[in-house]
């Protein structure tokens, strides 16, 4: 393994200003996407290498790098790091699971409001008074203590969304995971089956990861069990859902609304299908980008140094 003295640690998809200045200080940082030309001469060098959602670390990658001692993902999500190639080849692998818990599950709830409580604004102009007075006798919402949600993936953020929807909005909240959590949820919230989660929810809020299993998870079948006038948000990768299955329900009325802040492919190309619909919202993959939540994902850095020193990660790859 090379030895150099500050390491060099390869940035690939950039880093907030106070985490990146910190790396600075303790190693040789270069700042190089996969398609620049500086990329090819700093990976066959780097010692370190911090990545973000698009940067895929595959065998490919780890033969151009024969100096690699880790990889620090600032994010939730490993789909885009082959971590058994990493470590089959002795390199460590480090992330942020916790950055941004509380960015997504605020975000979750802006995306519920808007579409449950319908804002009429007076963004221009003010409304005539016919008009102001049409739209408040006419527009109507529904209160989200009447209301069940349906978590699929109760890992840290699906737990965020379901602690605010049990102790800030008297909801009930339902929930499916693979995995016994139950001594992990810390509010009312009740297991129930795959088919009973789309079956009895109002809202169904998903929060599972990208992996191979989870592609094309909710789909036509899951659809078409939800309740008539229910809701889907999909703050969490986008190759779990089926956006063409949504978009049919929405068009027939099936669904009462869908929120999509991830995609696949990403970005979404011209003739997504969910495009031009009223009750429909689609963000840009934003929902984890608070200034706290991009600079808590950038302190992988941290981790990234500890590992290059000899010492302990607090958040390895499991």
């Amino acid at each position: 393994m090379s030895h150099e003295s500050p390491p060099i640690v390869l940035v690939t998809e950039g880093s907030d200003a106070a985490p990146l200045a910190w790396l600075k200080a303790r190693a040789r940082v270069i700042e190089a996407g996969v398609g620049d030309a500086a990329f090819a001469e700093a990976i066959a060098v780097a010692r370190g290498m911090v990545v973000r959602t698009y940067t895929k670390v595959d065998d490919a990658l780890l033969q151009r790098a024969p100096h690699l001692g880790v990889v620090g993902r600032g994010g939730v999500g490993l789909e885009n790091i082959d971590v058994a190639a990493c470590r089959r080849r002795g390199v460590a692998v480090v992330y942020t699971p916790d950055a941004n818990t509380h960015a997504v599950g605020d975000f979750v709830f802006g995306y519920i409001a808007q579409l449950l409580r319908p804002w009429c604004l007076m963004r221009n102009a003010v409304h005539p008074p016919a008009e102001f007075k049409r739209i408040r006798d006419t527009v109507r919402g529904r209160q989200f203590d009447e209301l069940t949600i349906g978590i699929l993936g109760m890992g840290r953020v699906g737990r965020r969304v379901g602690k605010i929807a049990a102790n800030g909005y008297d909801m009930r909240v339902i929930y499916h995971d693979l995995l016994d959590v139950s001594p992990e949820v810390s509010f009312p919230a009740t297991a129930v089956t795959f088919e009973q989660l789309f079956a009895q929810a109002d809202i169904v809020s998903i929060h599972v990861d990208g992996r191979k299993e989870n592609r094309g998870l909710v789909g036509a079948a899951e659809i078409a069990q939800m309740r008539s006038g229910a809701i889907l948000i999909n703050t969490a990768r986008g190759e779990v859902l089926d956006a063409a299955a949504v978009s049919s329900a929405i068009r027939d009325g099936r669904l009462g609304g869908a929120a999509l802040d991830v995609f696949s492919p990403e970005p979404p190309v011209g003739d997504f299908p969910l495009l031009g619909f009223e009750n429909v919202l689609l963000t840009p993959h934003l929902a984890a980008r608070t200034f706290t939540a991009i600079e808590n994902m950038s302190w992988v850095v941290r981790d990234v140094m500890a590992v290059l020193e000899g010492r302990a990660p607090r958040c390895p790859a499991p």
